[in-house]
């Protein structure tokens, strides 16, 4: 059957009849395919894309930050999957994790499930102010707030979307794209009545300099074969391996890595590719970058001949960047990453000057002192050196000492001036309440609209906290 044009008006007419319009049906035998991961099969290929141009749909365009990532707006997303689609994506969760709402938990016991495989993809419609993209590639996504969330019975999950996932089996949309972007993580602010740390962070990220992924916040409608149900407010985070290495790099062709527990903590000794999964050039078996920065690290003129050591690390490191990361990192206090869990990171060899560059990823827990003993100090005393050597070696070696000391001043005179960040949250906080206020049971971590007020005020005491800290620190 052909493809009508959504309309645009009366959006719950338009996600009805949209659903009933692409359907998946079992007699269209002519134009099904089957995905040999899923056992899906795709009866829908006979369609037109009539929404499609090439501002909204087509490779060429350029990324439209302004449209996508637009500080000022609660912008809504609406997701279309058929109920058997969305069926298979809880039946592939239950796999995994066994049946929603219910712990796998034992008393006395850590049994977070570890698993290398990604949720499921399904083809899904995306609909934002009235146009149609077609056969969008989604999944659920997350590693302990995944499991989490699902053993809470909650289904506000968080989805990575992937435009042109699809195209083989619908080559109507070969290189679709958002607005230019192909990939999107939608965050479900997992554990954060705020709402606001992971844009914030990244926000502050940026604002100091760093190559970080844009942010913004989103409602999400999904319509699973009942009409439009609201799941929340999220925050659409743009993918590291997509459109930041295409426009806060010169280019895209260098080696990027997402590093993940085991060796990601660059102990000596224990370098394993297995832990470093490369997000590009994947079929060139090649990690000499990422161990000549341990051999850099480790070197015994660290200790003999400093001046030769730090010229050593910085042919393959980026420490600079390292370095204000660093001091970002230590103000925001963000305790899920690099120094206390070796992961939340990536490693981009920048094409420019052949150097790895830190990228800051995933930053929901941040701006609170946190868990598993807590964020960092800033004077690291609360770091175990002998298992974050990255951060222990070079905060030991006087002369980077002496530059994160200074990148400490320079970021909170700037990128976390208080009284900018008190403005911060209060702009965010008004723009975002009547969305975060009104999520609905089953859809959401709030217990009251108090959750969400109470947290906002733990933002603004926070921030003048860390304006003290820096303070002691620097003149102690």
């Amino acid at each position: 059957m052909k493809q009508t044009k959504l309309h645009v008006f009366l959006p719950l007419l338009l996600m009805m009849s949209f659903f009933m319009i692409q359907g998946c049906t079992t007699d269209d035998t002519d134009s099904s395919t089957t995905d040999i991961n899923t056992t899906l099969t795709y009866t829908d290929t006979d369609f037109e894309a009539t929404d499609w141009t090439e501002a909204t749909h087509s490779k060429s365009a350029e990324p439209n930050f302004d449209e996508v990532f637009d500080d000022t707006e609660v912008k809504r997303l609406d997701f279309v999957v058929t109920s058997e689609r969305w069926q298979s994506m809880l039946d592939d969760m239950t796999n995994t994790y066994g049946t929603f709402g219910q712990s796998s938990s034992r008393a006395g016991e850590n049994t977070l499930i570890d698993t290398d495989e990604d949720p499921i993809f399904v083809p899904a419609d995306v609909v934002y102010n009235g146009k149609q993209w077609y056969r969008v590639g989604i999944r659920f996504k997350g590693n302990s707030s995944l499991q989490s969330s699902w053993e809470s019975g909650i289904l506000k999950l968080s989805f990575k979307l992937d435009f042109d996932e699809f195209e083989d089996q619908y080559p109507q949309i070969d290189n679709q794209r958002f607005y230019g972007f192909k990939k999107f993580s939608l965050k479900n602010n997992y554990e954060d009545s705020s709402f606001l740390r992971e844009k914030v962070a990244a926000d502050v990220f940026r604002k100091a300099g760093l190559a970080v992924s844009n942010t913004a916040f989103y409602r999400l409608y999904v319509d699973h074969g009942d009409g439009p149900e609201y799941f929340g407010l999220y925050t659409l985070v743009e993918e590291v391996d997509g459109s930041v290495l295409d426009t806060q790099f010169s280019s895209d062709k260098g080696n990027l890595y997402k590093p993940e527990e085991g060796s990601a903590n660059f102990v000596a000794g224990s370098f394993n590719q297995d832990d470093f999964t490369k997000k590009t050039n994947e079929d060139d078996a090649d990690w000499s970058d990422i161990e000549s920065l341990f051999t850099a690290l480790h070197a015994d003129t660290r200790t003999s001949d400093s001046a030769t050591w730090r010229t050593n690390l910085e042919a393959i490191f980026d420490v600079d960047v390292f370095l204000k990361y660093l001091a970002v990192n230590g103000i925001i206090q963000n305790w899920d990453t690099y120094g206390r869990m070796s992961h939340n990171y990536y490693l981009y060899n920048n094409p420019d000057n052949s150097k790895l560059t830190w990228i800051p990823w995933d930053n929901n827990e941040a701006l609170q002192e946190g868990k598993m003993g807590g964020a960092l100090n800033l004077d690291f005393s609360n770091l175990e050196s002998s298992t974050w050597p990255l951060i222990a070696n070079i905060y030991a070696d006087d002369v980077y000492k002496a530059k994160y000391d200074g990148y400490l001043q320079e970021v909170i005179n700037d990128a976390f001036d208080v009284p900018t960040m008190q403005t911060t949250y209060e702009t965010y906080s008004t723009l975002i309440e009547d969305y975060a206020t009104t999520e609905e049971a089953g859809y959401t971590f709030l217990n009251n609209s108090s959750d969400f007020l109470r947290a906002i005020t733990e933002l603004q005491t926070h921030a003048s906290s860390r304006e003290r800290a820096v303070e002691n620190y620097l003149n102690q």
